[in-house]
């Protein structure tokens, strides 16, 4: 007479439940090294015809700000802080495009485990 309920095979985990823990556990793993790395890594971008030159970190720190000397105005103190912001939020989305891009890899594309949907 055949068992009712469970999974087939006895007790304890079915294999593809098993394998999928294991794909889990090694993404982890992967996205853990993946976020050290990150924070190893800087970004640079410029605005103003490379006038102002601003640097990240991958976990979204500024490191460094550069100013070509002919954009140093005091008569015009809005442009710089307008390059300023528009270096650093190029630099940023930099961050956000290289993340994005190994998380990708990390998940085949499909933005979840390997193997589900």
């Amino acid at each position: 007479m055949a068992k009712r309920g469970g999974f087939p095979g006895g007790g304890g985990m079915p294999g593809n439940m098993a394998n999928l823990m294991k794909q889990a556990q090694k993404m982890q793993r992967q996205m853990e090294e993946q976020a050290k790395e990150m924070e190893t890594k800087e970004f640079s971008a410029t605005a103003g015809g490379n006038a102002v030159e601003v640097t990240v970190s991958g976990n979204r720190e500024v490191k460094a700000v550069k100013l070509q000397e002919e954009v140093v105005d005091p008569d015009d103190i809005e442009m710089l802080e307008d390059l300023i912001v528009a270096a650093t939020n190029e630099a940023l989305r930099k961050v956000d495009e290289a993340s994005s891009s190994a998380m990708s890899q990390l998940t085949g594309g499909g933005g979840g485990l390997p193997g589900m949907f």
